[in-house]
């Protein structure tokens, strides 16, 4: 498949609303922005952030520089967006760090909780950097997290319950992987790395704790505080999403 131009990548991101006018209405996005700012460790997404960000409006501010989304504060209902040009520099720092990755035949780590719409994205993407030279980590077996089992298809490591793959938010599956793999003598080396936007400790449901690139995705939608947040801890609720499904 060709590799698509910058006008082309945009050019799909608003035509499918990953960005430009996205399906999340303005009303849902605010409500967690409230709901992170009151300290609801559910909107947190792994991260432990203090006393910091107890500001509706500081949310949002960030959320509108980082994202695209609206800035006007009374905006409070209908049509929210995401700026697909800040989505497309996203991606192609994702990318810079994954190139990186293979031209040092790095071990990876593919975790993520949206199942749904990733899973074969980064399936894709880690049968690329094992061709690569890459050692695509593998998880340990028997791990369980939020009243599921943690476990790895087509080398993507998730969360499952009932018999279907869960949309999480969850730090909880991640860090279990990361304990199963210091027990079992195989911890990952400390780097930091600036393609999440979070620490590279513990992020939420699916980054790495370090050392090891994870092909994690974040959806813009959700708040993201700055990079003075440090490392993760509990965070946000989760859903079922059926294997068959795509974003």
């Amino acid at each position: 498949m060709p590799i698509p131009s910058r006008a082309a990548l945009v050019d799909h991101l608003t035509r499918t609303r990953i960005a430009g006018d996205v399906a999340t209405p303005r009303d849902n996005n605010l409500s967690h922005y409230r709901k992170l700012a009151n300290g609801d460790r559910h909107y947190w997404l792994g991260l432990e952030l203090g006393d910091r960000w107890t500001d509706e409006q500081d949310v949002l501010a960030v959320m509108a520089e980082r994202c695209g989304v609206s800035d006007d504060p009374g905006h409070r209902s209908g049509q929210d967006t995401i700026d697909p040009e800040l989505t497309v520099d996203a991606l192609e720092r994702m990318a810079a760090r994954l190139r990186k990755a293979a031209a040092g035949k790095e071990r990876v780590l593919f975790a993520t909780g949206h199942p749904g719409g990733l899973l074969d994205v980064h399936r894709a993407t880690a049968d690329a950097l094992r061709i690569a030279g890459c050692e695509i980590v593998r998880i340990p077996g028997g791990l369980t997290a939020d009243e599921g089992m943690v476990f790895q298809f087509a080398d993507v490591a998730m969360l499952e319950r009932g018999a279907t793959l869960w949309h999480t938010h969850s730090p909880e599956p991640m860090k279990a992987i990361l304990d199963g793999l210091e027990r079992e003598g195989r911890p990952l080396p400390t780097w930091s790395s600036p393609t999440t936007g979070g620490p590279a400790a513990r992020d939420s449901a699916g980054s790495t704790r370090s050392g090891t690139p994870t092909a994690t995705t974040r959806r813009s939608s959700s708040p993201r505080p700055r990079a003075r947040s440090r490392s993760p801890s509990r965070s946000t609720t989760t859903s079922p999403t059926r294997a068959s499904t795509t974003r």
